[in-house]
């Protein structure tokens, strides 16, 4: 609707400062939040564990590929009785053909395209404008295997993936309910199909295997040396669990092992020492280590003693941060534990926190050294700190006779209100923008933290990031990769490779100098985890997708598999087609009866399977948008009168019974909200909402647009409910607003807040309410003072201003623009009022055209229709053939077309209410030049484009446009066979993959090693490859004592293959270079003095043993990208008495000095014991 008044008068100058508007750059766009129905289950809050948990998520940068996912479940409609009847697939040309306007009503079929002589089309615009790229197989990433399709977020509550990690044999998952796993002899299996025994989501996730339900999982970690799998949860237990898990009968939940009560928090990180003890970390810097020797008497005992075995490791604990906590004041942050890493090659366990890191001995469990993440050494004193930091100072108190600049001085009452008014509008801009994490949030955050083969520490942090220490904690050299302010989620190594999972969905290829190898995106969201197993490397997706990436990319073999798949195309394509009806009406802040709503929305719903609809001038009072815009900078939306709006339209559709509502979103006057037809509610999710405000320094909201995205079969469709700037004049400031609205629309699902939040929300909604308070005080003083044109000319300023400030504070270094996320969307649809008129025309004039039904002649005087085809707005996009009269403006309760303006100021008649829409074909095709495809997968037809000039409730008459949409999606399951399929029986591939198995050949010195206390023998190994380098790692198989000659071995592995404690092996892992060799210290340690304490008790496990013990050392060595390994066994044996060491070893050492490792064994070089295509 117009204003009144003034507003009629904009002077030149005015209209220059409108016109300028176009050309600022767009502000850093504010995340915001859906309204109601995002998700059908009601989810209870709970404490935040980690940062890369679900709950908070940082907001990924911007992507240099194509972000869509392209990964959704394939869902077959089910027919039921009275439900929406889809036809058998129609080419969309003969479909467009076949419709008649008489079947139609008013409407005709609309081109879509642009076809028609009174259709429009946007010109091309800018890259941002333009049709996202489709194909059958990503060309912009490896092929992949798709484990885990994108499940919609709906079907996942309660069951959201957290974490994974890798066996040799299978691939663990830890969800919001337990644990799962997927064997990898059945990764290329297909689903169960929507009919099936698995719930929603996993219908065409490989088959997989799922625990009884426990508390949510935060973190895995594997022991191979045992066979478990171990996990912690946000209850504070940790549970182990078999991985020969053989469930009694089919699809019956596996249950936990051995579980015991770890913390009085959420189990945040878990890791085996290289000693086998298990560390753990929660909230508050809490850091427990549970001795192997209990763990391993636990698990020895019967299912019936299960509390026994439990009571039994909680008392054996060791309180790292009671050891280093003196008089009250502790070494170590008070920070939540980020990640625990084992250096396995040094003996040392790295414990991670926001901003500090902790360096610990993993055999004496001390406390080596305390740095942050500059790599300044800390001596911290946990609650003297406060005492440490500088207060700022305070400015001297102003006396009266305080000087005055005499610039500020000459200022006038107009100057200072104006720079009041900027001031405030500016700080209202920057809270609602900025968010909570502007007040708390530091850039550099530790998120992950990695070991490499050569053993060097590598760290990610929020800002992007990527920190290389080396082994004793000093800081030598960081990267920022991605040069954009998007978080490092997490790491993983495979040979000489390091993979970084980042916020944005991007992966990258690392070498261990930090060059990027490759880069891709791998998901539409945040990688939260990324794990190595069987020739991948997993990463999951916090949507909860899993996909295998070879480790072998980038390789021939890439390009192979994307020709073959793509040859493949039509046996996993399926198409689909449905209706959608979009709705929109700027109501006047009017309330319609019920008639009116079914006369606009009943009527014609009966085909249509999706429905949107847009209001606008919902509420339109003073108080209401200050008060609404206030609201919004706390994340809060919403009104009773939108509530009312929501239950009448619901009403009229049959909401209930034929239709669900799936989602909505409010911006003070502004309302829009998706409903589904229930038959067709299971393949349609991911609802997420946004608004964008157009109105007073771009933070008011009774200009703007609010936003539905949706997922529906496999596609990503937007839909946006605009209200733009009105009055004849202001075309430009109209396509500002489009402009704005485009680059700043976010999509996201909401947040509940825990007690902190709530504080900071309450804190910020009354700065807000005083900022607009004041700053609506001086408007109105300037308004009745100066006029309304004054009052635009300071908006610009405002808006002006804001940009610059923005701009300046988003581009941290880089100039590249962030990718605006309708651009990746399959389809958009624009609707709402965006207030174009007729230009060139009298008021006369247009009533005669109207009343004449030659709208011919009047659309070639739209203001919209103009400034598409000069690519000034909508670029890229379509209208259909206006066949109606013009919506605006008309008297209220007065039927037909005698109804237009006849008021005082007769406002020609104008088409200020439209729908606007692309697809996915390229600008200039018609439906029947582009064929539904995975190419271009989202072709739509408009079949009715009309107005509802019956009801009378409003200035503007209700609109509405019924699409046709056909659309193709990959049946994921399928698409995984022929996957596995491809890679076993193409003979190239298999070709190249042997090609891949080579292991460089190694030898060791020796395959015995004898010790007495203290002795120290030299082991060799020596790479004899002449080309590639060799990737080693020394574990320990199992220990066995020995009382009397001749007994029989039994061989006995700590966890996860830790070295006996009376063992010392340096380097355990490391990287030797063609034709060289590195001698690795095998040592022999007394180690009588740490006693761990058991309930007070002093308890030496070890020093009473007086039996010789033997080890077996297994050496693996893998190529630097091999895909299999090579194993050496060496037996080191501890002997106590001379008779045992005059039989075993030749040796003359003595306590103190270095063997002759020549004379420890019969022949100089082992040769390898076996291979594997799996580390152990």
């Amino acid at each position: 609707m117009d204003g009144g008044g003034n507003e009629n008068k904009i002077e030149d100058e005015d209209k220059q400062a409108l016109a300028a508007l176009s050309s600022v750059p767009s502000p850093h766009r504010a995340k915001v939040h859906s309204y109601s129905q995002q998700l059908r289950g009601e989810k209870k809050p709970y404490r935040q564990g980690r940062k890369h948990s679900l709950d908070g998520i940082p907001a990924g940068g911007s992507r240099p590929l194509s972000s869509s996912d392209d990964d959704f479940s394939n869902y077959s409609l089910d027919e039921e009785e009275g439900a929406l009847d889809l036809k058998p697939f129609t080419p969309l040309g003969e479909f467009v053909a076949a419709v008649s306007p008489a079947a139609a009503g008013s409407s005709s079929p609309g081109p879509g395209g642009g076809s028609g002589s009174g259709s429009v089309s946007g010109g091309k615009g800018e890259a941002i404008f333009k049709v996202p790229t489709r194909a059958a197989v990503h060309p912009g990433r490896p092929p992949c295997l798709e484990l885990r399709p994108h499940p919609l977020r709906e079907t996942q509550v309660g069951k959201f993936l957290r974490n994974i990690a890798c066996t040799e044999t299978q691939l663990w998952a830890g969800q919001e309910s337990g644990v799962r796993f997927w064997r990898f002899d059945r990764i290329y299996d297909p689903g169960c199909g929507l009919g099936g025994k698995v719930r929603r989501g996993d219908e065409d996730a490989a088959p997989f295997q799922e625990s009884a339900s426990t508390s949510p999982t935060f973190c895995l970690m594997v022991d191979a040396a045992n066979g478990l799998v171990w996990s912690g949860h946000k209850d504070g237990k940790i549970r182990s669990w078999k991985t020969d898990q053989h469930p009694p009968a089919a699809n019956a939940p596996f249950k936990e092992g051995l579980s015991w009560q770890a913390h009085k928090g959420p189990v945040l990180s878990m890791v085996m020492s290289s000693y086998g003890d298990l560390w753990s970390g929660s909230e508050g810097g809490v850091i427990k280590i549970w001795p192997w020797e209990s763990i391993e008497k636990s698990l020895s005992l019967k299912s019936e003693e299960k509390r026994m075995a439990a009571l039994l490791v909680e008392r054996s604990a060791i309180d790292l941060r009671s050891q280093v906590t003196v008089n009250g004041n502790c070494s170590i942050s008070s920070s939540d534990i980020k990640c625990l890493l084992s250096d396995n090659i040094r003996a040392k366990l790295w414990c991670a926190q926001s901003m500090t890191f902790s360096l610990w001995d993993a055999r004496t469990k001390e406390l080596l050294r305390v740095f942050n993440i500059d790599g300044q050494t800390e001596n911290r004193v946990d609650g003297g700190e406060k005492g440490q930091q500088q207060q700022p100072e305070k400015p001297a108190k102003e006396g009266k006779g305080k000087s005055v600049n005499k610039k500020e001085k000459g200022q006038g009452f107009l100057q200072r209100s104006r720079n009041a008014i900027m001031g405030a509008a500016d700080a209202v801009r920057r809270v609602a923008t900025r968010g909570t994490n502007a007040f708390v949030e530091d850039p550099k955050k530790t998120e992950a933290i990695v070991m490499t083969a050569d053993g060097m520490v590598w760290s990610g942090c929020t800002n992007g990031l990527i920190i290389q220490w080396d082994g004793n904690g000093n800081r030598v050299q960081d990267f920022n990769l991605l040069n954009k302010n998007t978080a490092v989620q997490c790491f993983c190594t495979f040979g000489a490779r390091i993979y970084v999972g980042y916020a944005s969905g991007i992966i990258q290829m690392l070498d261990l100098e930090g060059h990027l190898l490759q880069m891709w995106v791998a998901h539409s969201n945040p990688v939260l985890k990324l794990a190595v197993g069987k020739g991948y490397i997993y990463s999951l997706a916090s949507h909860g997708g899993i996909r295998g990436w070879s480790t072998l990319s980038p390789s021939p073999i890439d390009q192979i598999l994307r020709s073959e798949l793509a040859g493949k195309e039509a046996t996993y394509t399926r198409k689909d087609q449905f209706r959608v009806l979009i709705g929109t009406w700027n109501v006047g802040q009017g309330r319609p009866s019920q008639e009116a709503m079914m006369s606009w929305l009943g009527s014609t719903a009966g085909d249509v399977g999706i429905v949107v609809v847009g209001l606008q001038e919902v509420d339109m009072g003073a108080g209401f948008l200050a008060m609404s815009a206030a609201k919004e900078t706390v994340g809060l939306e919403g009104s009773a009168i939108g509530q009312w709006w929501l239950d009448n339209i619901g009403r009229a559709l049959g909401e209930g019974s034929v239709f669900e509502r799936m989602g909505s979103r409010q911006l003070a006057g502004l309302l829009v909200s998706l409903w589904v037809r229930k038959n067709m509610r299971q393949h349609v999710g991911d609802v997420d909402a946004g608004a964008v405000p157009c109105g007073f320094g771009r933070a008011i909201g009774n200009k703007g647009g609010v936003g539905l995205r949706i997922r529906v079969r496999d596609r990503i469709m937007c839909f946006v409910n605009c209200h733009l700037a009105a009055h004849l004049e202001a075309v430009n400031r109209r396509n500002a607003d489009f402009d704005h609205i485009y680059r700043n629309m976010v999509f996201g699902k909401p947040t509940i807040p825990n007690a902190a939040g709530m504080l900071l929300m309450i804190l910020r909604f009354l700065f807000c309410c005083c900022s607009l308070a004041f700053s609506t005080y001086l408007i109105w003083i300037l308004y009745y003072t100066y006029g309304f044109p004054f009052i635009l000319s300071v908006a610009a300023g405002v808006s002006s201003s804001s940009h610059t400030l923005k701009s300046d504070n988003n581009n941290n270094g880089s100039s590249e623009d962030t990718k605006p996320e309708l651009s990746d969307a399959d389809m958009v649809v624009f609707f709402g009022d965006f207030n174009y008129r007729l230009f060139g025309i009298s008021y006369d004039e247009a009533r005669d055209f109207v009343s004449q039904r030659s709208f011919d002649w009047l659309r070639e005087r739209d203001q919209l229709r103009a400034e598409m085809k000069a690519g000034r707005v909508f670029q890229g996009m379509h209208e259909a053939i206006i066949t109606f009269p013009p919506t605006y403006k008309f008297e209220r309760n007065v039927p037909g077309l005698g109804g237009y303006d006849s008021g005082e100021k007769k406002r020609i008649p104008a088409w200020c209410d439209r729908v606007i829409f692309r697809d996915t074909r390229p600008g200039s095709s018609t439906p029947s030049q582009c064929e539904c495809s995975l190419e271009c997968p989202v072709v739509s037809a408009v079949i009715q484009y009309e107005a509802v000039m019956d009801v009378t409730e409003s200035d503007h008459k209700p609109v509405r446009c019924k699409f046709h949409i056909q659309v193709a999606h990959t049946d994921r399951s399928v698409r995984r066979q022929e996957f596995g399929e491809i890679l076993r029986t193409n003979e190239k591939i298999q070709s190249l993959l042997e090609e891949c198995r080579v292991v460089p050949e190694t030898a060791v010195s020796t395959n015995s090693i004898a010790l007495q206390n203290q002795d120290t023998a030299i082991l060799r190994i020596t790479n004899k490859s002449a080309a590639d380098k060799v990737v080693f790692r020394i574990y320990c198989e199992g220990q066995a004592n020995f009382k009397d000659e001749g007994d029989e071995a039994e061989y006995r592995a700590r966890g996860n293959h830790g070295f006996p404690r009376w063992l010392e092996v340096t380097p355990a892992a490391g990287i030797i270079k063609p034709d060289n060799s590195i001698e690795v210290s095998v040592h022999h340690e007394e180690f009588h003095t740490l006693e761990d304490l058991v309930d007070g008790i002093p308890q030496n496990w070890w020093c009473e043993d007086t039996r010789d013990k033997e080890v077996i050392l297994v050496v693996v060595v893998q190529g630097s990208g091999s895909t299999e390994v090579a194993t050496h066994r060496v037996h080191v044996r501890h002997c106590l008495s001379a008779k045992t060491l005059r039989a075993d070893s030749k040796s003359g050492s003595r306590r103190g000095q270095k063997s002759d490792p020549k004379q420890q064994s019969g022949s100089s070089d082992a040769t390898d014991d076996s291979r594997s295509s799996q580390k152990p």
